[in-house]
Order: C-alpha cells, then sequence, then structure tokens
C-alpha cells in the first residue's frame, strides 16, 4: 500500500460510496443510543439542530471543498499556513486533534459501556479489556489500508447501523399494537414529546440558537474536521465531492428522524409496560434492547451499536494520524519515502493508545447524556477553528502570526467565563450549544485586535 492510498485513497472513490459511509461517521453511537433517550428531556428539540445542519452543509460545499481542492491538501490545516503562517498552522491542527481524541473517545465509551452491560459482564471481562479489544481490533484494519479501506468499511457500517434503527421501530410498533405507516407517525406526532420547536429565548433549546448552533456544529464538526473532510477528499474531483455532501445532507436528515421517532415509540413502549425509566435516558434503549425485547430485537440492536462505533472510530484513527504525520512531523517534506511508513505506523498505533487512555478517563468523570457532552465539547474545542478559518475565508487582513495559539486558548476561556455567568449577566439568557458561535467570534475579534494591512495578492 502506498502513502498515497492511506492518506487520500488515490482520489478514487465512488462519491455515493463516500455518501452512505459518512452517515455512520457522522451518526455513531451517540446517536443510536443517546438520541432516542434524550427525547424524554428535550422532546424533538434535537431536530432544530439537525435543521441547521442543512445550512452548514450547503457551505461546505459552496465555500470549504472548493478552496481545499484548488490547494489540492491533503491536511485542510495546511491552508492556515499559506494564509496566516506557521503557528497559525500548527495551532488549527492542535485543535483538531484535541477535538477529534475528546470527540471520538467519548462516542465509543458509550458504545463501549453498552457492549459491556450487555455482553462483558456476564463473561467476566472487565471494562479495559473489552475497550483494548474494540481499539485493538479498529488498528488492526485501519494501519493498512488508511482511508481507502475506511470508506469502504464506513459502507457496510451504515448499512448495519441503519438497519438496526429501522428494524427496531417495526419490532417496537408491532409490540405497540401499531398497524401501518400511517399508523406509525400517528402515534409519534400525536405524542407531546414529539414537539418540535421551542421559542422561549432564555432556554438552551430554543430554536434560533438550536438551529444556529447546528449549521456551525456542522461547519467546524465536518467542514474543519480532517476526519470528515480526508472522506471528502478521496472523490475524484470538486463535482463528486459536492454530489456527495448534498446526498449525504439529505440522508442524514430522514435518519436522524427517525431515531427520534424511535425515541417516542420506546417512551411509549415503557408506558404501556409499567416499565421504570432508567435514571440516565443514555441507558433506555440498552436497556429496552437487553431485558424486555425479544432475543432477534436484542441482537439487532448489539449489532447496530457495534456498527455505530466502529464507522465513528476508525476514520478517526486514520485522520488523526494523517493530521500528526503532515501537520507536526511533516514526513513529506523531512523523511525519505521508506521512512514515512514506519513513522505512520508509529503514530497509527500512538493515537490507538492515546483513545484507549481517554476512553478509560471519562468513564470516571461522565454524568449527562453523552450527545450533550459531544456538542460542549466541541462549542470549546472548535471554536479556535471557526474563528480561524472565518478570518482567513472573510478577510484580507495579515495577523501577528506568533499571537494566534495565545488567542485559541483564550478564547475559550472566556467563552467558559461567560457561559458560566450569563444568567446573570444578560438577564436569564443560558447558552446551550451556540456556544461555539461566542467562542469563534472571540477568537475572529482576537484575530481582528491584532493584524493589519492586507494580504497580498488576495
Amino acid at each position: 500500500m502506498t502513502q498515497e492510498t492511506f492518506f487520500t485513497g488515490d482520489r478514487q472513490s465512488p462519491w455515493f460510496l463516500v455518501a452512505f459511509g459518512m452517515i455512520g461517521a457522522s451518526l455513531s453511537g451517540v446517536t443510536f443510543i443517546s438520541v432516542p433517550g434524550e427525547v424524554g428531556n428535550s422532546n424533538f428539540y434535537y431536530f432544530q439542530v439537525v435543521m441547521g445542519y442543512t445550512l452548514g452543509y450547503l457551505v461546505i460545499a459552496k465555500v470549504l471543498l472548493p478552496l481545499y481542492y484548488r490547494l489540492n491538501l491533503v491536511s485542510i490545516y495546511a491552508y492556515l499556513e499559506d494564509r496566516f503562517g506557521f503557528w497559525s498552522y500548527k495551532t488549527g491542527a492542535f485543535f483538531f486533534i484535541l477535538s477529534r481524541i475528546l470527540g471520538s473517545s467519548i462516542r465509543v465509551f458509550l458504545v463501549a459501556g453498552v457492549l459491556q452491560l450487555i455482553l462483558f459482564d456476564d463473561w467476566g471481562i472487565p471494562f479495559w479489556v473489552s475497550v483494548l479489544i474494540t481499539v485493538s481490533l479498529i488498528w488492526l484494519y485501519t494501519h493498512r489500508g488508511g482511508i481507502k479501506t475506511v470508506v469502504w468499511t464506513d459502507t457496510l457500517q451504515t448499512l448495519f447501523m441503519l438497519m438496526a434503527v429501522g428494524t427496531g421501530i417495526v419490532l417496537v410498533s408491532q409490540d405497540l399494537g401499531i398497524e401501518g405507516a400511517k399508523g406509525l407517525f400517528t402515534s409519534v406526532f400525536e405524542d407531546s414529546r414529539s414537539t418540535i420547536f421551542n421559542w422561549d429565548w432564555q432556554s438552551g433549546t430554543n430554536f434560533f440558537k438550536q438551529f444556529a448552533s447546528g449549521a456551525f456544529i456542522t461547519i467546524v464538526m465536518t467542514g474543519l474536521d480532517q476526519d470528515m473532510m480526508q472522506k471528502n477528499l478521496t472523490c475524484k474531483n470538486i463535482g463528486d465531492a459536492q454530489k456527495n455532501m448534498l446526498w449525504f445532507t439529505v440522508i442524514l436528515v430522514i435518519v436522524n428522524l427517525l431515531f427520534l421517532m424511535l425515541g417516542v415509540l420506546l417512551y411509549q413502549y415503557c408506558e404501556v409496560n409499567n416499565i421504570t425509566l432508567p435514571t440516565k435516558t443514555d441507558d433506555l434503549y440498552p436497556m429496552l434492547a437487553t431485558e424486555h425485547f425479544s432475543v432477534f430485537a436484542g441482537t439487532v440492536f448489539v449489532l447496530g451499536i457495534i456498527a455505530a462505533a466502529y464507522s465513528s472510530a476508525d476514520s478517526t484513527l486514520t485522520a488523526l494520524t494523517t493530521s500528526f504525520c503532515f501537520d507536526f512531523l511533516e514526513i513529506e517534506r523531512k523523511y525519505p519515502r521508506d521512512k514515512q511508513q514506519k513513522i505512520r505506523k508509529r503514530v497509527h498505533l500512538a493515537f490507538t493508545a492515546l483513545m484507549f487512555l481517554v476512553i478509560l478517563l471519562f468513564r470516571w468523570i461522565n454524568d449527562q447524556s453523552v450527545i450533550n457532552s459531544v456538542f460542549i465539547i466541541a462549542g470549546y474545542t472548535y471554536g479556535p477553528l471557526l474563528g480561524l478559518y472565518s478570518f482567513g475565508l472573510f478577510t484580507k487582513r495579515i495577523v501577528k502570526d506568533k499571537v494566534v495559539p495565545f488567542i485559541a486558548v483564550l478564547a475559550p476561556l472566556l467563552a467558559f467565563l461567560v457561559s458560566v455567568n450569563s444568567e446573570q449577566w444578560l438577564f436569564g439568557y443560558r447558552f446551550g450549544f451556540e456556544i461555539l458561535i461566542l467562542n469563534g467570534a472571540l477568537m475572529f475579534l482576537g484575530l481582528w485586535l491584532f493584524s493589519h494591512g492586507k494580504v497580498r495578492g488576495s
């Protein structure tokens, strides 16, 4: 296997395979488990975020993808070096690595916890061993094939995940005595938990906050994310990459709606059968699948979450390896080709070990819905990337490059300070996922204060 195959898939991936496979990588086990359970806390308000996704994906297709293809990038953060300089480039790559290590480890943690509960505890296998097995298997098939393998494995994993949610809806509907598609929609959308819009401006789930958050979350967690963009950059040309993004968006919206519908059905199932709800909403679907559903339904659930875990983590390890090798080690510039492969394999193994350790750490500190944890972390870690790219694309000013890392650290800290005190300072306003926007705006402002003039030739 050549280095080009590992990092870019030789830019020969069929766009429809990339689009389909990206569904699994975007959803992961968080959507599979956490979204249905969260319906009990916040109705269908999460769909407001999904609606915002569509605007974000449009920006990616029309603004970011043409930029990446025009510059023929392998690591998308190389743009920052061309636009701002060395320290900006390293800052962007560092915040991607931080974001992905935390976000992807949390996703795998959620699924590993469920598998521990329903399988490994009965076999007497401790949690750390089951996690080690999971990440080792992911390392095994990604270290050889890289992104080219991931594109194909993600397609199969997405298929299993979608079959699992579809089968779950059908089986639960049958248990509830719901007949046909019309009966299903009636049962779900006449339920008060299917309320989509929240107009309370002080609420963290207000429509405008959620919609804007969804758009910006998409831009940073997909468009400014090496993991997701590396798949797009395996397409043959910009036209194929944009078609991929269009159909990916359509499918993603539909699939998220299915997961929310499943959530309503799960709560209805508990009410009809007088089942006590678990303390944590993330435990609802796993509990029902393993303790109350049929063996077949439970098996489908297990296959679905396994697919979800692998589709998220495998591409992450490849993207982290790519970013570190290109953005920090600069293997193309500093090492001969025969040594590049050895370095890449060591980096790949190191990130696998780091993900393993972060998963174990998160097991001891998490106390809320995992999907909320993912978006909260993203709000702080992706904010500097949002500010950097926005400033680079929409201004022509020259930044004092050495100051950028300090601004990138200060912006999230200030955003956190404002968020903690927002109700007192802003007349009862509470920040939700839109903390990402504030974080990016503070980064943008900091860059503006330490910049001047215009970029030559721009």
